[in-house]
């Protein structure tokens, strides 16, 4: 009797004591005031730009830039617009945190396991490094490399020279340009197929080595692959165009500076040296948490086989290590991905320098410029959480 009257006294109440009602309520109101405060800030914005004449919209990228920037990868010239320029600064941008996520990777690697080696003087130097590095602010590190460094090198007549062809002074680092002519897509398309038969061979010999236990040389594999798929384009074009579909332009003294050749000015260097350096530290300290993570018992058994400490960490513990390494490994990729923007601080060429800085004084479209801006950084922001999440997908274990 007394669970009916529960029953009948839960039917009968109010519609607002009801839990899936109160969820679905709350959660609209929420929405509503955010998309009300939201619309309260772009009417106000708005009616002040109207009352200060400054026009809103975006059809200030339309108009002729005016100004030149010292690094483009991409064709720009004081002629092209506000719209190129932004282009401009985000492919700096993006150029500088792709090279500076890999060589991070890189060092924090080796620097993490240095760290954990039995080696009295590696480990220290490891150590050394990592709580220097770590512990002195990142746009100090930059003006370090750019002002002390980069700067004291001598000027272009006196420049260090590696033969003929590789040049290093105060203006930058002048290297070989490569010329591609009729027929380089060939060398291309044997590029990419070696690559996707790279990977089809790993994934073969994991599966066979899974099958049968037996291993497979993937290294010698991959680069007779590399090697031998690009040579075979290379011999195509040959035949097709009757000459090598590659050359190079070499840089040059003329007067007092450096003509031709591939030139990565003094500002790129230095912010991809600072970086690199700085977020390697941290990576390094992850890489040792995960290490240290796994059970020592998982390297004992490796040695009760009969594998070397090299296979050891590199079949055994690197693997297991890894879900322990992706998530704070992510962060430390964001944060160099967004800290490239004190690269405004030595003038390197990158979105917040060229767009957010001289686009925006020589415009004065501020609102949109800066929306624009934080928008990009959103964007690369969860594109690269959305990568390292799906990789952590991917290695997690599976339970049977």
């Amino acid at each position: 009797m007394a669970s009916q009257g529960e029953t009948a006294s839960r039917g009968g109440s109010a519609f607002w004591n009801d839990p899936k009602f109160r969820s679905i309520f709350f959660q609209l109101l929420v929405v509503a005031t955010v998309v009300g405060f939201g619309w309260y800030l772009l009417h106000n914005t708005s009616a002040n730009l109207e009352r200060q004449g400054i026009a809103s919209g975006f059809d200030f990228l339309d108009s002729t830039a005016g100004f030149g920037i010292i690094m483009t990868l991409i064709e720009y010239s004081e002629e092209s617009t506000y719209g190129r320029a932004f282009w401009v600064g985000l492919v700096n941008t993006l150029v500088m945190s792709a090279i500076g996520i890999v060589l991070a990777t890189i060092i924090g690697v080796i620097v993490g396991i240095a760290r954990l080696s039995s080696n009295w003087l590696i480990s220290r130097i490891a150590t050394v490094y990592i709580e220097t590095l770590r512990n002195i602010p990142l746009l100090l590190q930059i003006f370090f490399w750019y002002f002390a460094v980069l700067r004291s090198v001598p000027g272009p007549r006196q420049s260090y020279a590696l033969g003929e062809s590789i040049f290093v002074n105060n203006r930058g680092l002048y290297t070989p340009k490569p010329l591609f002519g009729d027929g380089f897509e060939f060398i291309a398309i044997g590029f990419l197929a070696a690559i996707a038969g790279i990977v089809a061979v790993r994934r073969w010999a994991r599966k066979r080595q899974a099958r049968t236990g037996e291993q497979f040389p993937v290294l010698l594999t991959s680069l007779g692959i590399l090697f031998g798929l690009p040579l075979l384009g290379l011999i195509v074009a040959v035949l097709a165009y009757g000459g090598v579909p590659l050359s190079f332009e070499y840089p040059a003294l003329t007067g007092f500076n450096f003509t031709g050749g591939l030139v990565m000015i003094p500002e790129f260097v230095a912010l991809l040296l600072a970086l690199s350096a700085y977020t390697a530290a941290f990576i390094a300290e992850i890489v040792r948490a995960g290490i240290l993570a796994v059970s020592h018992g998982q390297t004992e058994a490796a040695r009760s086989l009969g594998l070397r400490p090299g296979p050891t960490l590199r079949l055994v513990i690197i693997p297991q290590a890894l879900r322990v390494i992706i998530p704070p490994l992510t962060s430390q990729y964001l944060n160099l991905t967004k800290n490239s923007s004190l690269a405004a601080a030595i003038a390197y060429p990158e979105l917040v320098s060229v767009f957010a800085g001289t686009v925006l004084n020589q415009t004065g479209q501020a609102v949109e410029v800066i929306g624009i801006t934080m928008a990009i950084y959103l964007g690369l922001s969860l594109s690269i959480s959305a990568f390292m999440n799906w990789y952590n997908r991917k290695i997690a274990l599976v339970e049977r």
